[in-house]
């Protein structure tokens, strides 16, 4: 079975998340911060792309959120990272990253 999360999704932090919930949360959290912003794992999160084009943009984007979520939440296969495209205080080309995923054999 598929799940989706994307970095506009409405989370409320659930520190007793488990199961399935808890790995959406995970997910969310990887989308949500930017790189090197964490002192103690500055690989943790994803660089936020800037001043590229589109198509660019979302090439390194995909590839670092499938490398990211494969680094910190191991219980996933990413099958799919889509993008919705919307423009937010009149600035076009903002990009947010909808990561489509399985769970691995033996996760429930």
């Amino acid at each position: 079975m598929e799940y989706t999360v994307s970095s506009n999704s409405q989370f409320r932090i659930n520190f007793g998340a488990t199961g399935l919930d808890e790995i959406k949360q995970n997910i969310y959290t990887i989308l949500t911060t930017p790189k090197y912003s964490v002192p103690l794992d500055r690989e943790f999160g994803i660089t936020p792309p800037l001043d590229e084009p589109l198509p660019i943009a979302k090439a390194r984007t995909s590839t670092e959120v499938i490398e990211a979520i494969h680094r910190n939440e191991p219980r996933v296969t990413v099958t799919k990272v889509d993008f919705i495209e919307t423009a937010r205080n009149n600035e076009d080309g903002v990009i947010i990253p909808v990561v489509t995923f399985t769970l691995k054999e033996g996760v429930a």
